[in-house]
Order: C-alpha cells, then sequence, then structure tokens
C-alpha cells in the first residue's frame, strides 16, 4: 500500500473519548464513525487497532490524520487530560501526521453549513479569520486565516491562559477555587465538564448553601435546581467574555464558532443566557466585538470532517507513489 492510497483512517482524540472515521473517496465525509472510550486502552495504537479491528472490517489506510486533544511536535503527542503519549510513527501507516484537535476544528469550518450550526448572535458569519474554541474535557482553541486562496489553521493552548472574571461573584469563585489548592486559576479550571462540577462546588461555598456531589451531566440536566441553574448562568457569562478575548487576539471578523462536547447539551441556555452581552462588553472594543457573528457547532463528529479536509488537500499538494 502506498500513502495516499484510499481509504483514509481520521481521528478526534480526546480526554475522554477516541472519536474514528473512515474516508473511503477523496472530499467525503467520514464514514464507520465510531466513538471509543480512551480508558478502555492503554495506547493510542491499541484504540487504533480495535477501531480498525471492529468498525472498518480491518481496513488498512494509506493516510491517517489523528487530531489530539494536546500540544502537537513534529510527529509527537502527549494528551493533556489522558496518559497517551508516542509518535505518530507508531502506526503502520504509510502517511501519518497529527494535527491539534481545535487546529483539525478549524479546518471544518468552511465545511459546515445550515444544520451544522445554531446562530448565537451578531451578524452572519463572513470570509476572514475565524476562531473556534469549546469546552469538553478540557477547553480548546483555534483559528484559521485565510491563505493562497484556501485556508491555514492556527493551533494554540489558549485554554490555560488566566481565567477571565469581571464580576464579584466571579471573583468570589476564583478565590474559593485557590482556597481549594488551584493557585493559578485558568481558563480551563472553569470552562470545561470538569470545570462545570468546579463552579458549582464553588458556587455552594460562595452562597452558603450545601451542595450534592454532582458531574457535570447532573448539572446541565438539573437546571429546575437553582443551584444548577446559576452554575450554567456563571458559566455561559465566563464563556462569553472568554470568547471575546479569543476574537480580539485572533482578529476573528470571520467569525467565532463555539464547539466542544459541553454545549451542543445547553445550546437554549447560551443562546438565553449571558454569553453575547459578555462577548460584546469590553468597553473599548464593543463596537468590534459587536460586529464579529458567533455561532454554535452542532455538527457531529466536525473534528472529523476537518482532519478529512486536511488529507484531502495534502493529497492533492503531496502526490506520493
Amino acid at each position: 500500500m502506498s500513502a495516499f492510497d484510499l481509504p483514509w483512517l481520521v481521528a478526534d482524540i480526546g480526554g475522554t473519548n477516541a472519536r474514528f472515521g473512515l474516508v473511503t473517496s477523496m472530499g467525503a465525509r467520514p464514514s464507520n464513525v465510531a466513538v471509543l472510550a480512551g480508558s478502555a486502552y492503554a495506547t493510542l495504537p491499541e484504540a487504533v487497532d480495535a477501531y480498525l479491528a471492529e468498525h472498518a472490517a480491518g481496513a488498512r489506510p494509506g493516510a491517517v490524520c489523528l487530531a489530539v486533544a494536546g500540544p502537537v511536535d513534529g510527529d509527537r503527542y502527549r494528551l493533556t487530560n489522558s496518559p497517551w503519549a508516542g509518535s505518530v510513527r507508531d502506526l503502520d501507516v504509510p502517511y501519518a501526521r497529527l494535527l491539534n484537535d481545535f487546529e483539525a476544528l478549524a479546518v471544518s469550518l468552511p465545511h459546515l453549513e445550515g444544520d451544522d450550526l445554531v446562530h448565537l448572535g451578531g451578524p452572519g458569519l463572513c470570509h476572514g479569520v475565524k476562531a473556534v474554541l469549546g469546552p469538553g474535557t478540557g477547553l480548546g482553541v483555534g483559528g484559521l486565516a485565510p491563505a493562497d486562496g484556501g485556508w491555514t489553521p492556527i493551533p494554540g493552548e489558549g485554554g490555560h491562559v488566566t481565567v477571565p472574571v469581571v464580576e464579584r461573584r466571579e471573583f468570589e469563585i476564583v478565590r474559593v477555587l485557590q482556597s481549594q489548592g488551584l493557585a493559578h486559576v485558568v481558563a480551563e479550571h472553569v470552562l470545561s465538564g470538569p470545570g462545570l462540577v468546579r463552579l458549582h462546588r464553588a458556587l455552594a461555598q460562595v452562597n452558603g448553601v450545601a451542595a450534592p456531589e454532582l458531574t457535570a451531566s447532573d448539572i446541565v440536566a438539573g437546571l429546575d435546581d437553582s443551584l444548577c441553574a446559576e452554575t450554567v448562568e456563571v458559566f455561559c457569562g465566563m464563556l462569553g467574555g472568554f470568547s471575546g478575548n479569543v476574537a480580539l487576539t485572533l482578529g476573528a471578523r470571520g467569525g467565532v464558532y463555539l464547539g466542544g462536547g459541553v454545549l451542543p447539551r445547553i445550546v437554549e441556555r447560551v443562546r438565553a443566557g449571558g454569553f453575547r452581552t459578555r462577548f460584546a462588553a469590553n468597553p473599548d472594543m464593543a463596537d468590534y466585538l459587536s460586529a464579529i457573528g458567533t455561532a454554535l457547532i452542532v455538527a457531529p463528529q466536525p473534528a472529523l470532517t476537518g482532519a478529512a479536509a486536511w488529507l484531502s488537500r495534502r493529497a492533492r499538494r503531496e502526490p506520493v507513489g
């Protein structure tokens, strides 16, 4: 088998789940999509082998693009919220490349349309630099810049910037988290699935009330409970402020897109809550931010679409026999 022979294997490897798919023709969206629990496998190559054997009829891909939730250094990866680490060269595939997961998500943006997106306010999305961010097991951030008639993805680790706090209640939450051992509170500590749990626990202490130990799923499902509702309200407001900061940093006039595994479960709360208000609340740059559209990605497995698009472009540019 030669490099770029079809099928191609694409993957979105997060701290909790590993998502895989096959690309069977140039330009097609991934098929044979399966989600495997990362904790069930000691290494990433083991998870790849299990997917190919159990969900892809033993296919032998000519190329693979893995989008991983953590920094990428050439052919090496180390997941931020998982013990998996190694080299993509460990896979027995002719052509194998790594992307940061939000780099792959950024590449997917021009391929999303219609029901793939939920509008969250501002004008329509347009051509220009785009930003994408989202809470899941961690908090990912990436960008996409127009270049040479196409697009160039911008990877980053923006989820680890200092937490964006403005309101008194938010400062009190940060003080509680610091008292619990987080000397330096970063955005990911509150704007993620585990962050929802931290917020819920810290808000209970700020409000002087007792609260049961809940998971992130419990919190977003329990919005008839006042503390759960307040937790999600604070979460959406802080996410809006963080998103505005990312938009300003990247100059994302083409739009800000929200992804990740948490937000699709609270779409209406994000639309109705303080997200958009806080997004444009910068007193010096309110007009600039108000002119940027925002949208929530609800397409299934968009990072797989991005990884497939990345491989398609490389196959056209780097034909290998």
